[in-house]
């Protein structure tokens, strides 16, 4: 079974142009979001990602952007612990 947050709101990039393709993002990432493919990473699956920030400053020339700490893993936290629905629109203070 593969863990699922809410949809289509995870706040990765990946620039593919600076990509040297070492798979640092792959190999540390827990939930399997990246894969190399044509000596390039790419986002297999967005939907996978908790914003951990592994990925980010484990990438040796910068290609990849992620808010860490806000967003779904930090939704679904919040509302475990105010029994809130969870929700990753922090413009509102629901997550942060």
């Amino acid at each position: 079974m593969k863990l699922r947050y809410l949809k289509n709101v995870a706040t990765l990039t990946l620039a593919p142009e600076k990509c040297v393709g070492c798979g640092q993002c792959e190999e540390v990432c827990p939930h399997g979001v990246f894969a190399i493919a044509e000596a390039k990473a790419r986002i297999a699956d967005l939907n996978a990602c908790m914003e951990c920030g592994a990925c980010a400053p484990n990438c040796p020339v910068h290609a990849i952007e992620v808010n860490a700490g806000v967003g779904c893993a930090a939704a679904i936290v919040f509302g475990w612990f105010t029994g809130k629905e969870p929700s990753c629109d922090c413009a509102n203070g629901e997550c942060c």
